[in-house]
């Protein structure tokens, strides 16, 4: 691989840009507005900016990176000699739909998606070579978090599949392969225990600070059930939470009314600086 394509500059996609960038890859960021692509082509500058004023990045590989990062409303120019496209778009079955029947002619390259929780086989059924389709869901903030949750379904090529393991051991992910299941390893897990915690704050078992500092100190997860859906948007994990609980018929993972209220309130989370905590 030496070219990839990445579909939505958001917070997702400007994070694969960025640790593709690192990695040597040239980089096409696409949005529909001009406005969005030059945020994300910020935010990559930004967040490489902060890694060198920490320490944690190497300003003359920040220098050699950014200049690979090119952006655009023209999906077709984006696309074009791309060896992988990676969607980060809404979780909307028909709109990742739509987008690969609109992609699949303009390059011959694999086709990934970021999804957490909807169905590869489901994505890749009304296009021509469904083969070629694969899950790639990234971690946000994707240039920190280390895990790359790479998902097959049964029509997913050998080959594909390997050459998305050794791109993810390029950008310095540590990949886990999961079969194509309702929220795969990651979302299945994590979306149950964060819905049993709103729960809790809804009957009044304790306040968001004092639930996430027990999963933190009495279970070692690095940050709390409760942060951790602020940071992903509390729209995002409710959407998710109504797909898993039609699709594994489990009540478990059904959208406590507490969080329907904070959505319909416009409390998503970091994204608009309100959720379960209040953001700077």
């Amino acid at each position: 691989m030496q070219k990839i394509a990445i579909l939505g500059a958001g917070t997702m996609g400007h994070g694969i840009a960025h640790v593709s960038a690192l990695a040597g890859y040239d980089v096409g960021l696409f949005d529909i507005a001009e406005a969005a692509v030059e945020r994300g082509l910020s935010m990559v500058q930004a967040n490489m900016k902060k890694g060198v004023d920490r320490g944690k990045l190497d300003a003359d590989a920040m220098e050699a990176a950014l200049p690979r990062i090119s952006g655009g409303t023209d999906l077709a120019a984006i696309c074009e000699g791309a060896d992988l496209v990676i969607e980060a778009v809404p979780e909307r079955l028909e709109l990742k739909q739509k987008l690969f029947l609109e992609v699949q002619g303009m390059t011959d390259g694999i086709l990934g998606t970021n999804t957490s929780s909807l169905s590869i086989a489901n994505i890749a059924a009304p296009l021509d070579d469904p083969g070629r389709v694969i899950g790639l869901h990234f971690f946000n903030p994707v240039h920190i978090m280390k895990l790359l949750e790479i998902i097959v379904y049964e029509g997913t090529r050998e080959d594909v599949l390997s050459s998305c393991q050794a791109f993810g051991e390029r950008i310095g992910k540590s990949c886990i392969t999961v079969k194509d299941f309702p929220g795969f390893a990651t979302s299945r897990l994590g979306v149950c225990l964060g819905m049993e915690a709103i729960r809790m704050v809804e009957q009044g078992v304790a306040s968001p600070e004092d639930i996430d500092t027990a999963m933190v100190l009495g279970y070692r997860h690095p940050i709390g059930p409760l942060k951790l859906t602020d940071l992903v948007g509390l729209d995002v994990r409710m959407h998710i939470g109504e797909y898993l609980a039609v699709e594994l018929d489990n009540p478990a993972f059904k959208p406590p009314a507490l969080m329907r209220e904070m959505v319909e309130a416009g409390k998503l989370g970091k994204k608009v600086g309100q959720g379960f905590y209040s953001w700077d």
